[in-house]
């Protein structure tokens, strides 16, 4: 037996277990933590205190401040949408069809996702690198000393804001998108402007913006929530929080684009268009 127990540690069996092991368990504490943090959220907007003066400080620095590039990435994801789509179809002679991908393309699933992921790159980071930062520094226990809920003064102004900011950002998104498809599709396939207008309005239908802005929703809950939870998990001093700062924009675009999966699967189903 003893022979057999060392050639097993010299394989590694027993560590290699006992690794994943402590990775499931890590991992399933984390997603229980997370959930409580996200309920906390929810519910605390229910009840007094609510700071609105910051729920508006952040609605400008994530809406505001994330207009510029969502407005050009948008405006070019447009353009390359007609340069992929129209070299296809004028092959077939079916260059008219041009308005009605870009805008069924832009308003069911890029504009959301591709607003999803800068937001996420540049909010849900400055998110977990701030509140980090401020429990390194013990500001978070000044709070808690001083009787002032941290979630309810830090997480859920930015949850708030968040979610009520990005649908505005995929409605601009998804305009600036459809304006340079349209810019590119006169320019390059000589398309009339009246009729490409005409048929992505016509394409659209009430479920298919219900679809995009309902996506947004939850995408702006998540990278919020994400964001806050990696920053008020910080540990290692600053070190960690730059690792915190990575994890929220790589955790938070990972489930942005698995919940894509799934959220088209059931607003398809709804609309009556599933497979």
């Amino acid at each position: 037996m003893g022979t057999q127990n060392s050639r097993l540690d010299v394989l590694g069996v027993p560590s290699a277990v006992g690794w994943l092991s402590d990775w499931l368990k890590r991992g399933m504490l984390a997603v229980q933590d997370y959930s409580f943090l996200a309920a906390r959220s929810l519910t605390s907007w229910l009840t007094t205190p609510r700071y609105f003066s910051d729920a508006l400080e952040q609605m400008d620095i994530v809406g505001v401040g994330s207009l510029p590039i969502v407005m050009l990435t948008g405006l070019f994801i447009g353009g390359v949408m007609v340069l992929q789509t129209g070299s296809q179809f004028t092959r077939f002679g079916q260059t008219a069809l041009t308005g009605d991908v870009v805008a069924i393309a832009l308003v069911r699933e890029l504009g959301p996702t591709i607003t999803g992921l800068l937001v996420a790159g540049r909010c849900a980071s400055g998110m977990a690198s701030e509140l980090g930062s401020m429990l390194v520094t013990e500001q978070v226990d000044a709070m808690r000393a001083m009787g002032t809920d941290p979630v309810r003064k830090l997480v859920v102004p930015r949850v708030l804001a968040t979610v009520a900011m990005l649908p505005l950002l995929v409605a601009l998104a998804d305009f600036v998108g459809l304006t340079g498809g349209f810019v590119v599709s006169t320019l390059s396939l000589r398309l009339d402007p009246v009729q490409f207008w005409r048929r992505a309005l016509d394409a659209l239908e009430f479920a298919d913006l219900m679809q995009g802005f309902s996506k947004s929703l939850i995408f702006g809950f998540v990278l919020s929530t994400v964001g806050c939870y990696e920053g008020l998990s910080v540990t290692g001093g600053t070190q960690g929080v730059g690792r915190a700062t990575t994890r929220a924009v790589v955790v938070s675009s990972v489930i942005i684009l698995v919940s894509d999966f799934f959220l088209t699967r059931v607003a398809l189903y709804l609309a009556g268009k599933g497979l």
